[in-house]
């Protein structure tokens, strides 16, 4: 299946829980892969169409330097797929503390906010690109006890719709996809007790991010798309 091939994929977040079905999914699609964590290595993925970029996007300065790198190396960006994040609940909006609303304002908002202006000037001039964001559901569905996180999913959702708008003249296509509970080592290791079976497989969030990717999501832009396993 070559939906994506020789389409140059900027994925953040490479190597995660999520990110690395992501990453295998855009490789067996035929992109050339860009992944970037911060401690990401060619070694990660043994598939020849894929690079390690190790970064941090905490600021708009780095993120503009890893765009230009890339620019550099392959000449162009043809998609950007953000997956990095994190999540930290457990308290009242009353009860949380600064550095933790930081934290997910930065993890959640701030990195897909420095990392798509990076790279949609080139997007821009090319004429054509493609946006992706990993948001969640309770970024449109919020529930209590998890208010930084919410509320910074809900502006990452904001944020791509934006995009979406403002870009249409270049066809470049801006979407988010909304997991819910995710079947990771981490999230089963995190909650024993629970039925994982109806939890969101990682491989159809990969497989709904390529066909966004793909031409045959051309059409599809500015949504905020479900994806919630068989828990609805």
């Amino acid at each position: 299946m070559n939906l994506l091939q020789g389409k140059i994929t900027l994925i953040t977040g490479a190597k995660g829980g999520l990110g690395s079905f992501v990453t295998e999914a855009f490789l067996a699609a035929g992109a050339t892969v860009v992944g970037v964590s911060r401690s990401i290595q060619a070694g990660d993925f043994a598939h020849p169409e894929f690079s390690a970029f190790p970064a941090e996007l905490s600021s708009g300065e780095t993120a503009r330097k890893l765009a230009d790198d890339v620019i550099a190396r392959f000449g162009r960006i043809d998609s950007l797929v953000h997956v990095m994040g994190g999540f930290a609940g457990g308290k009242s909006v009353a009860d949380t503390d600064d550095a933790t609303f930081e934290k997910m304002l930065d993890l959640n908002y701030r990195a897909a906010f420095f990392i798509a202006r990076a790279v949609l000037p080139q997007m821009r001039q090319q004429g054509s690109g493609r946006i992706l964001a990993v948001a969640s559901r309770q970024g449109v569905e919020p529930a209590p006890m998890v208010g930084a996180y919410s509320a910074s999913k809900a502006a990452l959702v904001s944020l791509i719709r934006t995009i979406a708008m403002e870009n249409k003249d270049r066809c470049i296509t801006a979407n988010t996809v909304l997991p819910g509970t995710m079947d990771t080592p981490a999230n089963r290791a995190g909650d024993a007790k629970a039925d994982a079976w109806q939890w969101v497989q990682p491989s159809q969030v990969a497989g709904l991010l390529v066909h966004l990717a793909s031409e045959a999501g051309a059409q599809v832009s500015g949504a905020a798309i479900p994806i919630y396993g068989k828990q609805v």
